[in-house]
């Protein structure tokens, strides 16, 4: 089709993120809004200099893993000439966590999700699940990608992110101080921003453990107005 958009979805790393899962849930929602989609799975299509060059949006589920040198500065130079990159979680946060060009790229990082007292820990990934609040800020009111949400709660990982300044945050959640916690005052993180990166645009939302989390309303619609705002 003539001058149809191209997403390129490209999904693995660590299991537990259901990256196949987690990305089907939203290709149907891409392919609806014009997109055609190729799927794959590790980022060495980033390094296809002639590929990438008509790629209008990425959409990354990558939880840690590697990256090769040629396909970041493939992936980074797609950015900087106008392709959108957009993603959740672990599978935009916590990538390619060795590569601090990466972490650059970005903006933020994760660092840790705690989770409940040790004396409830059974050793499963719900050890990390706790409630917490992701509050929006007053950017978010008229941004087109949060326009019309307001604070909700999760029970779900809590993610604690480091970051720069460079970007613009539309929500935030903040850590509480427990009684077994090593730190003494609240910690504030950015929970949704964008980012803008040459000519192109970049959107992270921490939020999307698994599927569950990822069809919570407030999460999905965020997602899909953040994949479409990205988008060259």
């Amino acid at each position: 089709m003539t001058g149809r958009k191209t997403a390129l979805v490209v999904r693995g790393g660590w299991d537990g993120h259901q990256p196949v899962e987690a990305t089907d849930r939203f290709i149907p929602f891409l392919k609806d809004n014009g997109y055609g989609v190729r799927v794959e799975e590790s980022p060495k299509i980033y390094a296809d200099a002639d590929y990438m060059t008509g790629v209008d949006l990425i959409m990354q589920c990558m939880t840690m893993s590697t990256i090769e040198r040629d396909e970041f500065e493939g992936l980074r130079t797609a950015v900087e000439n106008g392709t959108g990159l957009a993603g959740w979680h672990g599978g935009i946060a916590d990538s390619y966590r060795n590569t601090s060009d990466y972490l650059h790229l970005i903006g933020g990082q994760f660092a840790c999700h705690p989770g409940k007292h040790p004396d409830e820990c059974a050793g499963g990934q719900s050890d990390n699940y706790v409630p917490y609040t992701v509050n929006m800020l007053p950017a978010a009111a008229e941004h087109p990608i949060t326009r019309g949400i307001s604070d909700f709660d999760l029970v779900t990982e809590q993610y604690w992110v480091l970051s720069d300044n460079y970007i613009d945050v539309l929500a935030t959640t903040t850590q509480k101080v427990r009684p077994w916690d090593p730190w003494n005052r609240e910690v504030t993180s950015p929970a949704v921003w964008t980012r803008q990166w040459g000519q192109g645009r970049i959107f992270v939302c921490t939020p999307g453990h698994n599927v569950k989390v990822l069809e919570d309303t407030n999460v999905s619609t965020m997602i899909e107005r953040g994949l479409l705002w990205a988008s060259r």
